[in-house]
């Protein structure tokens, strides 16, 4: 093993022990590097998106702390974050942030296999790699820089130096020329965030984070076994390539492989055990430290975000709800009765109702969320009469059409309704919009006038779209072969010849295992190495917005492609002021 601290046979002698040790609560030792994670942990999440699956999340969350409270480690207060990534990947960082995409989690790993990667990552924060690398730690450095950088975007800050500049990507270029200071604070933070998030370790850092994390899972009653299984599944799935995805970020496969084979054979899986104290402990540190620190209020919102999702039950986690759901009604009941949205509403607090009642049906909010249901729902019923004057009119604008049918989805005028939607987003240019409420007309009322009409217009579109997302969709529909039969048809031409980083990187996040997700995959990486030769040229002739608009394309929309690898490599961070 790397480490000289803990020889690996000492550590499989004293497994058991460790696994009957109290685990400590954790705490937040270094404010300001927390801090500084917490801030990159929001860009993550705001650049890659935040997994909407419940379940998922529940799952990464369970097996997480499990393993996390085995490794004693009380520095930082550990929390598990799923991001919209259809990459197989995970990442950490040194205040404790555990990153799993969700291309990680819909490749079928089992719950063994996930303590094993999760264990990894752990594994990283508790050794702490992420400070030991000159390169990361610099990183954190320049990231709260670029945010400085972007907040004074536009004041007219010139006359830089370029000293240490190196052409033709560094985001750092273009400070005299005053447009550049428009995109040069986003391309820097974004630049070293795809930089923190998806660079790899050594190869001593791996081992050890391999070794640390295998003994916290078998530890906390999984079977050693998982990393071995976790590795195997990805030798089966994913290119061997230190240019995609995983290899990239945590390379010498073959290496690993063998250790946790070696590992398993000789660390004993111990009883399972339950983390809720453990979990209630660590939500505490983090409502303690949103109490102390100064944070802006992007970054409360996640500290709370993270305290529900660390531990869900008791009265904090009841009051962050209430709270939250408070702020949404004053801001509904505020508005004009018919510019409530009482259906968006009413939806937040029924899923809290079911999330409490499945988490702790003794539990006092569910008996207020009952009562303010209630108070919405009469609310909505007394606003029903004039709003069906307003349609029975004819004369309305889009945004009351929306409200419409949010607040009253399954009323009678809900085809005509929608189907005005429908045309409405295709008369301004928004075809992918259309769809959906086209779609909605057709679902609603199928066999109505509405409905019929809805359908032509969706055969009239699947012709001439070129959102790939919308194509899909319409290519799953079952009840007209016909119009799936367009669709398909149509989405095999544009996913090899669409122009836009973002129309295919919306496709992959919303279809990871999409009919065309291998054709838009490949052809996302010609237009961002079509972009990246774009941004040599641009700043070979001295167009510095030009390029720097390149390089935010590249890093947003496709950052783990080889072109947005290119520009981490190229990059220097280290010297940034």
């Amino acid at each position: 093993m790397a480490s000289s601290k803990r020889p690996f046979a000492l550590l499989v002698v004293l497994s058991g022990f460790l696994a009957a040790a109290t685990s400590s609560a954790q705490t937040v030792q270094d404010p300001d590097l927390f801090g500084k994670s917490l801030e990159v942990a929001r860009q993550a999440l705001e650049h890659f998106g935040v997994g909407q699956d419940e379940a998922e999340v529940e799952r990464v969350a369970e097996i997480g702390y499990r393993v996390a409270q085995e490794s004693n480690f009380d520095r930082v207060p550990f929390t598990f974050h799923v991001v919209e990534m259809s990459a197989p990947n995970a990442f950490a960082l040194p205040g404790g942030q555990i990153f799993v995409t969700t291309g990680m989690l819909r490749m079928g790993v089992t719950d063994d296999m996930l303590a094993g990667l999760l264990g990894h990552e752990i594994g990283h924060v508790v050794e702490q790699h992420g400070m030991k690398m000159e390169r990361r730690a610099t990183l954190l450095q320049v990231l709260s820089q670029a945010l400085v950088i972007g907040a004074l975007v536009g004041a007219g800050n010139s006359g830089r130096s370029n000293e240490g500049i190196q052409a033709p990507y560094d985001p750092r270029t273009g400070y005299d020329d005053p447009r550049a200071e428009m995109v040069q604070g986003v391309a820097a933070s974004t630049l070293a965030l795809s930089e923190l998030l998806l660079r790899s370790y050594s190869r001593d850092f791996e081992r050890e984070a391999d070794d640390e994390g295998q003994r916290y899972a078998a530890a906390a009653g999984f079977t050693p076994e998982g990393m071995r299984d976790l590795m195997a599944l990805m030798r089966e799935r994913l290119p061997q390539s230190k240019d995609f995805g995983y290899w990239q970020t945590h390379p010498f496969f073959e290496e690993r492989v063998r250790g946790a084979e070696v590992r398993a054979g000789l660390l004993i899986r111990q009883p399972a055990k339950t983390a809720d104290a453990y979990r209630a402990r660590t939500q505490q540190a983090l409502l303690q430290y949103a109490k102390v620190a100064k944070v802006k209020p992007e970054a409360s919102t996640l500290l709370e975000t993270q305290a529900l999702t660390t531990w869900p039950k008791g009265t904090d986690a009841d009051q962050i709800r209430l709270t939250r759901l408070h702020a949404a009604r004053k801001e509904v009941l505020d508005a004009a009765p018919l510019e409530r949205d009482y259906g968006e509403l009413l939806t937040r607090y029924r899923t809290e109702q079911a999330r409490v009642e499945r988490l702790d049906p003794a539990s006092s909010l569910l008996t207020t969320l009952g009562s303010e249901i209630g108070e919405l729902e009469t609310g909505r019923a007394e606003a029903y009469p004039k709003a069906i004057e307003v349609v029975a009119g004819g004369v309305w604008e889009t945004p009351f059409l929306e409200r419409f049918l949010s607040n009253y989805p399954q009323a009678a005028e809900a085809p005509k309704v929608a189907l005005a939607l429908g045309d409405a987003k295709s008369r301004l240019g928004k075809p992918a919009e259309a769809v959906r409420h086209y779609l909605a007309a057709l679902e609603l009322g199928p066999t109505t006038p509405e409905g019929q009409r809805a359908l032509s217009g969706l055969k009239v579109l699947a012709g001439l779209l070129e959102d790939l997302a919308a194509l899909e969709e319409l290519a799953r529909q079952q009840d007209d072969p016909g119009l799936a039969g367009l669709a398909r048809k149509r989405l095999a031409a544009v996913a090899g010849s669409f122009k836009d980083l973002t129309n295919g990187s919306e496709y992959l996040k919303q279809y990871p295992a999409g009919s065309q997700a291998e054709p838009v995959a490949a052809r996302l990486e010609v237009i961002a190495d079509q972009l990246y030769t774009e941004v040599v040229l641009y700043q070979g002739i001295g167009d510095s917005v030009k390029a720097l608009d390149r390089i935010q394309q590249i890093l947003t929309h496709a950052p783990t492609s080889r072109a947005a690898a290119r520009l981490r490599e190229g990059a220097v961070v280290s010297g940034a002021s």
